[in-house]
């Protein structure tokens, strides 16, 4: 279950009314800073970018690959775990604007996890703790802590459990 606000709107489509929801300079900066961390290849400088410009929960030795592209409207609603690799051209959300209402929703990604490149991360979502998340899927729910998962749309290939004991087996042969 996505955990988002909604916020109606009416006469036209809620992305008409978007200067009504959040500042066209707070767009401005942000669009700046993201696009300097996306194409920066210092690991430290796009999380102190990102910690420090756009307020986001960044832990310590959390890896951005090239070209993340957080929420450029509200990226203050994302947090991600220590640890974490966040894969290449994945796109994280926060907000959705849709014909009658906008939602917001925080998105929290856990400690350790792997999120595959071209992955779409929707607004309201938490990720738990050394979950997988494989390359071009669309996290569309949670994910359970030590959970793999796929796919479009999103589906539990192993639970945490299902992977302990493969990995156990593996190591017994």
């Amino acid at each position: 279950m996505r955990r988002t606000k909604r916020y109606p709107v009416q006469h036209t489509n809620s992305l008409w009314q978007i200067y009504k929801t959040v500042s066209f300079w707070k767009i401005m900066r942000n669009f700046i800073i993201i696009q300097l961390a996306r194409y920066t290849p210092f690991l430290p400088v796009k999380n102190w970018l990102y910690r420090t410009c756009l307020s986001m929960k960044i832990g310590k030795q959390t890896a951005f690959a090239l070209m993340v592209m957080p929420d450029i409207m509200f990226p203050e609603k994302i947090s991600i775990g220590k640890n974490s690799v966040i894969g290449y051209n994945t796109t994280i959300l926060a907000h959705e604007y849709l014909i009658t209402e906008y939602r917001l929703g925080e998105v929290r990604i856990g400690d350790e996890v792997m999120i595959g490149a071209n992955t779409t991360i929707l607004p309201g979502v938490h990720i738990g703790d050394r979950a997988i998340v494989s390359a071009g899927t669309l996290v569309h729910k949670d994910v359970p802590e030590g959970a793999f998962v796929g796919g479009n749309p999103m589906q539990i290939i192993h639970t945490k459990k299902e992977r302990e004991e493969k990995h156990n087996s593996n190591e017994s042969r």
